[in-house]
């Protein structure tokens, strides 16, 4: 498979899609594949591709490490993107992000977030044969990343680079290595991010992110919110010393800094490259063998790694016991984190909730995140929500409850309720005839 040389790109986001457009050195942007609607691309990045900056598609929510099956609506969906984008590639996560279903018995319920999977021989299995079928779907190469982890699994059978290594000689499947996730997989899981860097197929790598973060009591959180930390550079300058990256991105999903500070990043980016290209000779790196023919996944082994995701998101987002062998601390962090991200996305998603609750908001959503996890994503989990206040009565004040009401009808029906109450009032009416 021919390597594509990107360059060096940043991670294109509404809120600085200006600057990206007006930053010298741009040699191609990342979007969020589930952000972009391929009939109605936004005209940003129509102009970057017009100057002939490529643009990859990155999906965040297909869950390739789950036990099921990958879904051929995502599937179709990340494809589509991928063609009316041009890209050259598409990318995704070695994660579970939903579990419970069929295979389970169990109602599905969702993380909103990339949580890790186990490295063992059965989680291998299902997630070899995930990705041969997501290939199979996909107009171009795929590219998986690992992920960054606050919780380790008891059991684990292989080493993080060993884990990628079979990956990528069983499937043919290009790496997009997270440096800032070495990191923090270092600082969270004591993972020394050399020895994986020297276990990984470098001629595999498709290209490289790098993020910020920051750490609080011993724990990194991988915020895509901060600078990039020294320690991430190093592990770049590392990588770089081993392998020259086919492209490196700047990833910054919130609190963005002024275009200067960006720039400013994407410069210190360029120069740990330099910087481990200098000491990297003329080493060659090694091969991989063609993907071998294996044969299909048993259902008994989706059905184990299914149990074991669900008792571990379960504990995650409904409260239920932390399965035995977990760090029930971290399990805790993990927790918390999940509960913040509900709310945050969900105030996005539904800005007018914050507006109608006033201060109250973010506790009473994380009160209920502890025992209410999200089952069909973060526009359902906002109505699901509001819902529950209203059982419930509250809020108590009657001016808030009324409007979470008609904030709940007009968005929980197939399309909004008319403006005009006369209107509202005249088909109620309507309808309450028709019964007779």
């Amino acid at each position: 498979m021919t390597t594509v040389r990107l360059g060096t790109g940043i991670g294109w986001r509404p809120e600085i899609a200006d600057a990206v457009e007006a930053m010298p050195g741009i040699d191609w942007v990342e979007v969020v594949a589930e952000n972009v609607c391929p009939g109605h691309l936004p005209a940003s990045l129509l102009r970057l591709r017009e100057r002939g900056v490529t643009v990859v598609p990155h999906g965040v929510s297909l869950g390739l490490g789950g036990a099921e099956r990958p879904d051929e609506h995502r599937l179709t969906a990340l494809a589509e993107r991928a063609t009316a984008l041009g890209s050259p590639l598409v990318t995704e996560h070695i994660a579970f992000v939903r579990a419970g279903g069929p295979l389970t018995a169990s109602p599905g319920i969702e993380a909103g977030h990339l949580l890790p999977v186990p490295r063992t021989r059965d989680a291998l299995d299902v997630l070899c044969e995930n990705v041969r079928i997501a290939q199979d779907a996909l107009p171009v190469p795929l590219a998986v990343e690992n992920i960054a982890a606050l919780f380790s699994w008891p059991g684990e059978e292989m080493t993080e680079g060993q884990f990628l290594y079979e990956l990528a000689d069983r499937t043919g499947v290009r790496l997009l290595i997270d440096v800032a996730n070495l990191h923090t997989n270092h600082v969270n899981r004591g993972e020394d991010p050399a020895k994986a860097l020297a276990e990984l197929p470098l001629e595999a790598i498709a290209y490289v992110h790098v993020a910020g973060g920051f750490e609080r009591d011993g724990v990194w959180h991988d915020s895509h919110a901060h600078p990039v930390p020294p320690p991430v550079l190093d592990i770049l300058t590392d990588l770089a010393s081993r392998v020259s990256p086919p492209g490196v991105l700047l990833e910054r999903d919130e609190n963005f800094p002024p275009p200067v500070e960006l720039e400013r990043e994407l410069g210190a980016i360029r120069g740990a490259v330099k910087a481990g290209a200098r000491v990297r000779g003329a080493s060659t790196p090694q091969r991989l063998r063609e993907p071998a023919a294996v044969g299909p996944v048993t259902e008994a082994t989706r059905e184990r790694l299914a149990l074991a995701q669900t008792a571990v998101l379960s504990s995650l987002v409904a409260g239920t016991p932390v399965p035995e062998g977990f760090d029930r601390t971290r399990m805790r962090v993990q927790t918390r984190a999940l509960a913040a991200k509900r709310a945050d996305v969900v105030a996005k998603v539904a800005p007018e909730l914050p507006v109608i609750l006033g201060d109250g908001y973010r506790a009473a959503f994380l009160a209920y995140a502890q025992t209410r996890p999200m089952t069909g994503g973060y526009r359902r989990d906002a109505l699901d929500f509001a819902a529950d206040l209203l059982l419930t009565g509250r809020p108590e004040d009657t001016r808030a409850r009324r409007e979470l009401r008609e904030w709940w009808l007009d968005r929980s029906g197939p399309r909004p309720r008319p403006a005009r109450p006369v209107t509202r009032l005249a088909r109620a009416t309507r309808r309450a005839l028709l019964r007779r």
